[in-house]
Order: C-alpha cells, then sequence, then structure tokens
C-alpha cells in the first residue's frame, strides 16, 4: 500500500475536551497537507473545519453522543442533524451499548435508525464499542446497524478500555461482507499495525497522530 493511498483510508481525529481553535486549524492543516480522507471532530466544531476544508475535497466527520452513547435517542438524532446542517459529510455515533448489553435490540435498532434519518444526506458510522462486547454482541450490533441503514459500523470511541484489534476487525467485516464498511479506531499508532487492519478488512482508520502513521 502506498502512502497515498493509506492517508485516503485516515480520518485524521482530534477529539479532546481541550482541543482549541488553533489544535483543530492544525489538524485541517495536516489533512490538506497530507491528503486525509477526512477530519474527524466534535460537533461543535464542525462549522469550523468545513469552513476549512472548503474546496479540497476532505470531508468534514463528527462524533455524536460521544464517548458514551448513552443519551435520548431524540437528542443524539438532533446533535447528528446539528453537526450535518453545519457541514459534516459524515458522522460516527456511539451505539446505545447498555441497550445492546440488555438485549434491547429494539432500542438499539431505532436509536441508530433516529441518527441516520437525521443525519441524511451523510453517511452514518455506528461506533459498537468491541471492548464491551461479546463476539456475539459484536455480530448482533453490526446486523442492527446495517437493518438499520448505517453505512459503516466502527470498533471503537478510543476513549474506553480498548481500541481495534485485528480479529474484532475482521469479525465485523465477516458479518457486514460487502453491504456495509468497516472502520477500525483507537490504539492506531503505527503504519504496520494501520495495514495489518486494513488487510483485516478496515475501509477506514480512525487515528489522532496521522502525520506518524503515514510517516
Amino acid at each position: 500500500m502506498t502512502v497515498e493511498e493509506l492517508a485516503d483510508k485516515i480520518d485524521h481525529t482530534m477529539l479532546q475536551a481541550d482541543a482549541t481553535t488553533e489544535t483543530i486549524k492544525r489538524y485541517c492543516d495536516e489533512a490538506k497537507k497530507y491528503k486525509f480522507h477526512s477530519i474527524c471532530v466534535n460537533s461543535c466544531h464542525a462549522k469550523l473545519v468545513a469552513e476549512e476544508l472548503k474546496g479540497t475535497g476532505i470531508t468534514t466527520c463528527c462524533v455524536v453522543g460521544f464517548p458514551l452513547g448513552a443519551m435520548v435517542t431524540r437528542a443524539k438524532a438532533y446533535e447528528a442533524k446539528c453537526a450535518v446542517e453545519d457541514g459534516a459529510g459524515e458522522v460516527d455515533m456511539v451505539m446505545n451499548i447498555g441497550a445492546m448489553k440488555d438485549k434491547n435490540y429494539q432500542l438499539v435498532l431505532e436509536d441508530i435508525k433516529a441518527v441516520v434519518d437525521a443525519a441524511k444526506p451523510a453517511i452514518v458510522k455506528v461506533i459498537i464499542e468491541c471492548c464491551l462486547l461479546t463476539d456475539d454482541e459484536k455480530v448482533k450490533a453490526c446486523e442492527l446497524s446495517e437493518q438499520a441503514g448505517a453505512r459503516f459500523v466502527k470498533t471503537s470511541t478510543g476513549f474506553s478500555k480498548g481500541g481495534a484489534t485485528v480479529p474484532d476487525v475482521a469479525l465485523m467485516k465477516k458479518t457486514v461482507g460487502d453491504r456495509m464498511l468497516v472502520k477500525a479506531s483507537g490504539g492506531i499508532h503505527t503504519r504496520e499495525f494501520a495495514e495489518q487492519l486494513v488487510a483485516a478488512g478496515a475501509d477506514r482508520l480512525g487515528a489522532s497522530n496521522g502525520v506518524a502513521i503515514i510517516k
């Protein structure tokens, strides 16, 4: 894989609570320099990022219900709507993980679908937080995400007790096949690991240190 091909798979990510305007602008400059696929930020930064990236072809991506996913569905959907109105072309939402553990699949489905509908025409990625799920729960989460109309399933927030793993990516890809895409995120620090995740089935990578990875 060439450096350019790898860069185009990276969502250059800055989700820290203390990220300043200067920090966000620096990430945008890095994305333009290295031609990353997108900048992924908290929704309060959507308008700034969209303005900084205008005309570059680089996508503005926002997280929603982040990092816990434990908010009421209508609030999660409204955050997605606001992010898209402010310029987001992609929305990474956190699934209601507690509902999944409860086997309340109807709630999980409705929660995802509400965000998918509110975010149109933006692409929705569903963060299932693999480190908190059994393999059976990971499979079910992928199936519900597909049923709800999401475009991607995503491994992790990077803010829980574990990040992306090769086995999780492989399991998710096996579950969704060619019908959905898979994003790996959390703990991706080297080009070697990034390429292992891509080989396992990751179509996109979320990383806060994208520059170091491609260098």
